[in-house]
């Protein structure tokens, strides 16, 4: 027997179960060069595969909206022309020149510090997967074809091995890469499966069919239990059941305190798809809609028409309320069609609302979109890193602007939509009276915050371990923040990660937060805190 402890939590449950082995097929690469006749058959030979994953693609995307994303990455103009120009320049294979490209794409989002964004580097290999697989005309595994119960265990999974799981067949999930807001993550969520990832040499340890007790919540892997050690599993899982039949049967509950507040329950976004899934949590809205997937996941800054028919599909979704965050690139968000100059501090640099009121064209285009949508739905618009009043009555000036435009146009919209501001530099804590009397809104940015308070890069894993939201310093800015707000009767929200944390929520409650926007995941949790709140 033998015990072992891991810290990302990605999914909650309790798993029992014989360990199933993944194996992924061997999909290295030719490395072979090429002479300049070869060229066209390796041309012919890459959009070929391309097209057949397309194809497959598309009928998945019918079932998930996850792969819809997936189709667009392996149609995207970027990676087309990033292979066929290793193959036309540098005369490398089809096989080569696709491996490097995705390499180059996914490194892109690797390289970021937000977690949500680091981790769409996995969808690009997910679809660099199947294209070499194409490419090689290799069958790759199908987890649907699982005949027993079993945890299964992998150096990593991707959202199209994800998906063909039979969640009556597959008890839990161990990966020794990956995240906590991986689309696998999501996924296993959503089918009730507890995930561990990060699990550092966990294949090396395990054996197939050789039986496993997780416990996804506390973070605990137990290899080949003793019958006490099953026996407590088997007891502590009972009990984990039960209360999430307790929660669940709880969803249907307004979030209000037992002394009769209302509190917003809300989720963070990226997608349609995250909305669609945190709509089965009875959540009160969207407390942060992440705009710049639209920039990110793009072969060109998108159209206000593009922007607009994804805002307007999200505000009919959620009709209650959509905080939608105005771009938010620079620092570790990087995009493929635009050249940002090399910065010494980039998270102190050019970024946020920084860049969109340099780049007034952009910002106006991303405006009048947010403007159109808010008549299909409760939209509001949010500036993320303000530092001045300046920046403030710039922006807001920018947005009037727009909306003369579209009066002029005869366009629909909001003419009251709430104009609000990211709570996420110590500039903003210092200044919040201030703020709080010409703002609609405050969202607490806590990861954001905390690092700039600090003075701790969270991504930084030699000091990591000092980044901690809930260090007096932080808490204090907070309480500053809602005071602030509350003394000018605005609604004061968070989005960071502390949001969807139970012990930090109890605290927030005390000091009087009115909404909490989160991962759609710890929305039942913190319901629970809020409706047992005295």
């Amino acid at each position: 027997m033998k015990n072992i402890q891991v810290k990302k939590t990605a999914s909650r449950g309790i798993a029992i179960a014989p360990v199933y082995c993944y194996q992924e097929p061997d999909l290295a690469p030719d490395c072979r060069g090429i002479c300049e006749e070869q060229i066209p058959l390796e041309e012919t030979r890459f959009e070929e595969a391309r097209n057949q994953v397309i194809t497959n693609l598309k009928e998945l995307a019918e079932k998930n909206e996850i792969f819809a994303a997936h189709q667009e990455i392996a149609g995207d103009f970027m990676l087309q022309e990033g292979v066929l120009g290793k193959i036309r320049a540098e005369k490398k294979n089809a096989q080569m020149a696709l491996q490097e490209t995705i390499e180059e794409i996914a490194a892109i989002f690797s390289g970021m510090d937000d977690a949500y964004m680091k981790e769409r580097a996995a969808d690009v290999k997910d679809v660099g997967k199947r294209l070499m697989a194409a490419l090689k005309g290799t069958i790759l595994p199908d987890l649907g074809q699982m005949e027993k119960e079993s945890i299964v265990a992998a150096r990593d999974l991707y959202p199209s091995d994800t998906v063909k799981m039979n969640p009556d067949l597959v008890k839990g999930i161990i990966t020794e890469e990956g995240g906590v807001t991986s689309h696998v993550s999501i996924m296993a969520r959503s089918m009730n499966i507890p995930i561990l990832v990060g699990v550092k040499g966990i294949l090396a340890e395990l054996t197939e069919g050789i039986c496993v007790c997780m416990d996804a919540e506390k973070g605990s892997i137990v290899i080949n239990p003793d019958e006490q050690t099953r026996a407590y599993y088997e007891d502590q899982k009972a009990q984990y059941e039960k209360v999430r039949e307790t929660l669940m049967k709880m969803r249907n509950r307004p979030a209000i305190t037992r002394a009769g507040k209302r509190i917003s329950l809300c989720a963070n976004v990226g997608k349609l798809e995250d909305i669609r899934q945190a709509l089965e949590m009875n959540i009160d809205g969207v407390g942060l809609f992440r705009s710049e997937f639209l920039y990110m996941e793009n072969t060109h800054f998108p159209t206000e028409e593009e922007q607009f028919e994804v805002y307007k599909e999200a505000a009919e979704l959620c009709p209650q309320e959509l905080t939608i965050r105005t771009l938010d690139i620079g620092g570790d968000k990087e995009l493929p069609y635009f050249t940002f100059e090399h910065e010494e501090n980039p998270f102190l640099g050019w970024r946020a609302i920084r860049i969109s009121l340099e780049m007034k064209d952009m910002f106006k285009e991303q405006l009048r979109a947010i403007l159109r949508a808010s008549a299909f739905g409760n939209v509001r618009i949010m500036f993320p890193m303000i530092i001045s009043l300046e920046e403030l009555r710039e922006a807001k000036a920018v947005t009037e602007e727009c909306k003369e435009e579209l009066r002029n146009a005869g366009q629909d919209f909001d003419e009251n939509i709430q104009i609000g501001m990211m709570m996420e530099t110590p500039a903003s804590v210092i200044l919040a009276e201030e703020f709080a009397k010409e703002a609609d809104f405050f969202s607490i940015g806590t990861n954001d915050l905390t690092q700039y308070l600090l003075a701790v890069d969270r991504g930084n894993k030699k000091v990591s371990d000092r980044y901690d939201f809930m260090h007096p310093a932080v808490l204090k800015a907070i309480e500053q923040i809602i005071r602030a707000g509350h003394n000018h009767q605005i609604k004061v929200g968070m989005c960071g990660e502390m949001a969807g944390n139970v012990e930090a929520a109890k605290v927030l409650l005390k000091m009087g937060l009115d909404e909490f926007s989160m991962s759609a995941g710890n929305v039942d949790y913190i319901r629970q805190v809020i409706v047992e709140f005295e």
